[in-house]
């Protein structure tokens, strides 16, 4: 496979991120809130976003399929043996968005040979954006301006782990206690893999569930700054499965 340009999937990433703003500070908008089959949220957001990245990645890159939250109608036999692909989350953190905490994400992630190698995560409130490849190493950028090259964390005692706003989970805090953890921070959507990778945080860990989309983006950028993703068996994180669900995971400061 020819190397990826990830500029334009930047300019990809904030274009989604504007299109979901446009929604998030319309006065009459009630967000177009509906129910998907697992009874978790959909708003108008979330499809204005896929729009924009479906038809932005087909445009750049025909030739590569894409696994959308909002498109994974996908049988297993079709994509099984995809060799690249985009697993994409258009709007991470919808119950944050419906909240108005500003902590939701755009998530673009470039799958080889079922590992995110290159990941995309945009933050339209705070406007900021975490890339990373394998290749290159992750960094962090105001849209427009010079990018930040940012590594894990590498202090050996005094933690901060990181975990979700809206799901926390006790059984979480009991794993926790194998880690020097010191401190706790909570954040929505995607921004915990990207909290990891600059070091402000240490170590996160999540019992389930979450999606493979929900994680793809932010691994690649965490790994390619230096953490270390395993499931929760402290086994390899593994995508494209038969079932997109995740099992639990650890992804901390290596």
């Amino acid at each position: 496979m020819n190397k990826i340009d990830i500029t334009p999937i930047l300019n990809i990433a904030v274009e989604a991120g504007h299109g979901i703003l446009k929604v998030y500070h319309d006065p009459a908008q009630d967000f177009g809130i509906t129910s998907k089959k697992d009874n978790s949220p959909l708003t108008a957001a979330d499809q204005v976003a896929h729009d924009i990245i479906m038809k932005g990645l087909t445009a750049l890159h025909p030739d590569i399929p894409v696994l959308s939250e909002e498109g994974a109608d996908i049988p297993y036999e079709v994509r099984e043996n995809w060799p690249v692909y985009w697993c994409v989350d258009p709007l991470d953190g919808t119950k944050e968005f419906i909240s108005r905490n500003g902590e939701f994400t755009v998530n673009i992630a470039l799958m080889v040979n079922k590992e995110p190698v290159m990941g995309v995560i945009y933050s339209p409130v705070l406007n900021v954006i975490y890339y990373g490849s394998m290749e290159e190493g992750s960094f962090k950028m105001i849209p427009g301006g010079l990018p930040e090259r940012i590594f894990v964390g590498k202090e050996t005692a005094g933690w901060k782990a990181i975990g979700s706003r809206s799901h926390a989970d006790p059984e979480e805090e009991e794993v926790l206690k194998g880690f020097p953890v010191t401190d706790k921070l909570s954040i929505g959507s995607s921004l915990k893999f990207c909290f990891i990778a600059e070091g402000k945080a240490h170590v996160y860990y999540r019992k389930g569930p979450t999606m493979e989309w929900d994680t793809a983006a932010g691994q690649a950028i965490a790994v390619s700054a230096g953490a270390t993703m395993l499931n929760n068996l402290k086994e390899k994180f593994c995508y494209n499965k038969p079932s997109l669900l995740n099992p639990g995971f650890f992804c901390y400061s290596s």
